[in-house]
């Protein structure tokens, strides 16, 4: 007997604590009874779409853009803003073809596979040189002390910034990450982004009259058909790296050891089997992943999905958490199994947009999970797992704190 679905109010309000209190079930009240609906992100009137084969279509249309200007005329953004704040407001995955294919392309070249080889072989003695100070602790944040330096300390390397410039690199990375929503979003516009724009300006210059062996060189020196990276595009190229290259990495790794810590069947299995790494992280980005929706899309014309017309110019929001959670494709899709196959997950989303950070972050959040669980048999979080809280962002899955304890 098929089970029945719980109704929620709508228009659904993606973000807020009702909404995380309740988020499966809202994405099931979704899919089966509104796959395309009115909502809001935040404060923004929004379609949203939440069945796998709509969100697969949706990603894949090439009637739907990022950039509303195409659409509308005059400026894509609401109203001016600084230049500093516009590096931070538009970059590559806000543009669309043939624009993206050009940066995209440039960027690429930077990620080459002897990049992400060096990179690799870092993220293993990162890990175990933070073990070392966590496990002396016993108890301790993860996210402080082992998630968030990962990323951090990759991406300094990445770009080549000097350990003394550590300080200003992670105010601006907390300028980015955490200055955007909230009481702290004036300070974060007056004070911290014209600081961070300031730095990588710096970084920049430095870095061309030093060149090295990273991927901020890389960039800089990246051509294509006679075409390199402007200034500005530099700029904001080194803002997303930060945001896309720390920001999904830190959540990944912290949401995989939650995943696993509370599906011990799960982990010992890992424990038992470590050649299912590969396939458990792929389970944990499609069942736990920390990005549920993308960055929101305008169609060019009136469209039509699960026989709901969406109005030419309306923001639209693809729940990729929704859809991850999908039966029609996805067998016991409620259920964890690191050994799952096929899994088509939309972890990284698809289409142009797909992440380029991907192979990136795969390879952080293998190794990090692979160190902790290795060198930590006994491995449990310190307070039960309906006490941890979850953030207020829509379309992510973000914990304030993950208390564990070692061992």
């Amino acid at each position: 007997m098929a089970t029945q679905t719980r109704t929620f109010k709508l228009p659904i309000k993606l973000g807020n604590d009702e909404f995380h209190a309740n988020r499966l079930e809202i994405y099931e009240f979704l899919r089966e009874q509104h796959p395309v609906t009115k909502g809001k992100i935040s404060v923004i009137n929004a379609w949203l779409v939440s069945r796998y084969d709509d969100v697969v279509a949706l990603l894949k249309d090439p009637r739907l853009i990022r950039d509303r200007s195409t659409i509308t005329g005059g400026s894509r953004l609401p109203f001016p803003l600084p230049k500093y704040v516009q590096r931070v407001a538009i970059s590559m995955i806000l543009e669309d073809e043939p624009e993206h294919r050009r940066l995209r392309t440039l960027v690429h070249k930077a990620f080459t596979p002897r990049a992400l080889s060096k990179i690799s072989g870092r993220v293993e003695e990162i890990t175990h040189e933070l073990l070392d100070k966590a496990e002396a602790q016993g108890t301790v944040d993860l996210m402080q002390a082992y998630s968030l330096p990962i990323p951090v300390t990759v991406i300094r390397e990445m770009l080549g910034v000097d350990q003394s410039d550590m300080d200003d690199l992670s105010n601006s990375i907390s300028a980015l990450t955490d200055g955007l929503s909230g009481f702290t979003m004036l300070k974060t516009f007056l004070f911290d982004l014209p600081k961070a724009s300031s730095f990588v300006e710096t970084m920049i210059a430095k870095k061309r009259e030093n060149p090295g062996d990273d991927i901020l060189t890389a960039l800089i020196q990246a051509e294509e058909d006679g075409e390199r990276l402007s200034e500005d595009e530099l700029v904001a190229m080194v803002f997303l790296l930060i945001i896309a290259g720390y920001e999904t990495t830190v959540h990944l790794i912290n949401n995989a050891v939650i995943t696993l810590l509370t599906h011990q069947d799960q982990l010992e299995r890992l424990r038992a089997e470590p050649e299912l790494m590969d396939s458990a992280v792929e389970e944990i980005l499609r069942f736990s992943g920390p990005i549920e929706g993308t960055k929101p899309f305008y169609p060019t014309e009136d469209i039509e999905y699960a026989g709901v017309t969406i109005p030419k110019g309306a923001t639209v929001m693809p729940l990729l958490g929704a859809a991850n959670r999908d039966p029609r494709q996805f067998e016991n899709p409620n259920v964890f199994d690191i050994a799952r196959t096929p899994n088509r997950h939309l972890g990284f989303s698809q289409g142009i947009h797909y992440c380029l950070g991907a192979p990136l972050a795969r390879i952080e959040t293998k190794i990090a999970l692979k160190t902790l669980i290795d060198r930590n048999p006994n491995l449990k979080l310190a307070i039960p797992q309906e006490e941890l809280k979850v953030q207020s962002f829509p379309a992510w899955v973000r914990h304030k704190a993950v208390p564990v304890i070692l061992g």
